[in-house]
């Protein structure tokens, strides 16, 4: 079994458990939001579906967001603008988030996973999930101002 054959097999079941019917809008909205690196908001993620799925419901992206959530294949972040943003990827890593134009960038060091390794070690402490949000400015948008 491929791993896109297990995940599609894993969002499936979650669908199934959480009472909410397999359909191709579901499907579509789980596999653009776990294959996107790019940390959408439910309005982005609504707005793409609908190219392909006009009648899909605003409250269809959100539950199909919940579920993909709560089994553990998505991750969302609460960000200081109150907007939240969805990320597939579960490895501990850093987001550094642009204040001028709000862009996320994932950035990843080996050190915090050992960090979260040990810290569930020493303190006996299972991890379920681990964050590191950094405000900043971006390489661009300072750019942008030096012009």
């Amino acid at each position: 079994m491929t791993e896109t054959q297990y995940i599609d097999k894993k969002i499936i079941s979650a669908f199934r458990e959480n009472n909410l019917k397999v359909t191709p809008q579901r499907m579509a909205i789980a596999k653009y939001v776990l294959n996107n690196c790019e940390h959408p908001t439910a309005k982005r993620i609504y707005q793409e579906i609908r190219r392909a799925y006009p009648t899909v419901s605003l409250a269809t992206i959100y539950a199909t967001l919940r579920v993909l959530k709560e089994v553990g294949l998505l991750q969302e972040l609460s960000l200081p603008d109150g907007q939240s943003r969805f990320d597939p990827n579960l490895e501990p890593h850093a987001h550094l988030i642009c204040v001028k134009c709000g862009d996320i960038t994932d950035w990843e060091d080996p050190l915090l996973s050992e960090l979260v390794s040990n810290i569930s070690n020493d303190a006996h402490f299972i991890v379920s999930a681990s964050g590191l949000n950094l405000s900043g400015v971006c390489r661009k948008c300072q750019e942008d101002e030096n012009t």
